[in-house]
């Protein structure tokens, strides 16, 4: 059953919610929409739930065009990020309305939907409570009567739209990895929209990262995170520096860092270099090729500390992450002065407008650093 979404364009005024969007998602996947708000992740998922429709483009499954089908024959289960209970409705009553509202022919009988609502709060951790109100429960149960519900129907495709958003943290991270065992469990396809990067990094088999009504990247996290396709997706997952690096005859500089040969064969002056924080190795010898930089805060942060270090060429700031039980071992300290140079490195060039061409990146490794 794979879901097939096809140049899609959904406009509202002077804004492009969808622009020329296809996207395969398949069967028993775990799909991650990721982008900042306004990026088109919920407009996509309105749309897969019938609750929105595309002025161009198609939609199908298995052959059929789904937005023909209307959403309640689409077999689609729907988790809204404020839950969307019913107040003066019980928990099991909740859990059992997609069923109770189904056309007679279709509709279970009523010991049918009393078993199978027993059986889905059991599923959920919720066993016992069936006869409470909503506003009786955490915050993080009522989560769960909210993905109960949306199961009760037994869909073929779940859709989440930031389903966590409203809870604290500890909440999050217990929810959201039983929801990812849950998923494993009943080998459901299922859509997550998230602008929270950790989470789509930690549930998603496979993560769609959007901007301005586009997707910028699809792949999974591990390549989202280490080798990302565009300038905006280097930004938006996880921590990163950001340099200046510039072409000198035939050889690519950062400061006074060498990076590379030219590439790109002098068709671009400029480019812009970004290192993610864990990648930067620090040394207190001084060293030739790498940059020279003092040490000007540090800041714990459990297992890992967090470095600012101010670099003398390029004049720029730059964070490092290290282990904090390796601070004592480097000696360091506030003030001291460090060689620094990167294990990773994204470089993107820029033309003469200060465009950056994602199609032209290049990934360099340490050992292509030269040293």
């Amino acid at each position: 059953m794979t879901l097939k979404l096809s140049h899609l364009n959904r406009r509202f005024p002077g804004l492009a919610a969808l622009d020329d969007v296809s996207l395969d998602i398949e069967q028993g996947e775990f799909l991650a929409l990721l982008g900042p708000s306004g990026s088109g992740k919920t407009t996509l998922l309105r749309i897969l739930a019938g609750l929105d429709y595309p002025e161009s483009g198609s939609v199908t499954q298995d052959d059929r065009d789904l937005l023909k089908i209307p959403p309640r024959q689409r077999r689609v289960g729907l988790v809204f990020q404020h839950y969307a209970l019913f107040r003066h409705m019980t928990v099991a009553e909740n859990v059992a309305f997609g069923l109770r509202v189904r056309p007679l022919r279709t509709r279970p009988s009523r010991r049918e939907i009393a078993e199978r609502v027993e059986r889905l709060l059991k599923r959920v951790h919720l066993d016992g409570l069936g006869e409470r109100y909503p506003a009786q429960l955490s915050g993080g149960q009522r989560q769960r009567v909210a993905l109960a519900r949306a199961l009760a129907v037994e869909p073929d495709l779940l859709l989440l739209d930031e389903p966590f958003g409203a809870l604290d943290a500890q909440v999050r991270i217990s929810l959201r990895r039983w929801l990812r065992h849950l998923h494993e469990e009943l080998g459901l396809t299922t859509v997550f929209v998230t602008h929270d990067q950790e989470e789509a990094l930690e549930l998603a088999d496979r993560i769609a990262v959007m901007n301005n009504g586009r997707i910028e990247q699809v792949g999974t996290p591990e390549a989202i995170y280490q080798q990302p396709a565009t300038p905006f997706v280097c930004e938006f997952i996880g921590k990163v520096n950001k340099l200046p690096a510039e072409r000198r005859a035939t050889q690519w500089l950062c400061g006074q860092l060498e990076l590379c040969d030219d590439p790109w064969e002098g068709r671009y002056e400029r480019a812009v270099a970004y290192v993610r924080p864990e990648h930067l190795v620090l040394m207190s010898a001084s060293e030739g090729n790498a940059w020279q930089a003092r040490l000007q805060h540090i800041f714990p942060a459990g297992s890992v500390t967090h470095l600012e270090l101010h670099l003398d060429e390029p004049a720029h700031e730059l964070e490092a992450d290290v282990a904090s039980d390796s601070l004592t071992r480097l000696g360091l300290h506030q003030r001291k002065s460090l060689s620094v140079r990167p294990r990773v490195c994204t470089l993107f060039p820029l033309d003469a407008e200060g465009r950056a061409h994602a199609g032209e990146r290049i990934m360099l490794r340490w050992d292509d650093i030269a040293a």
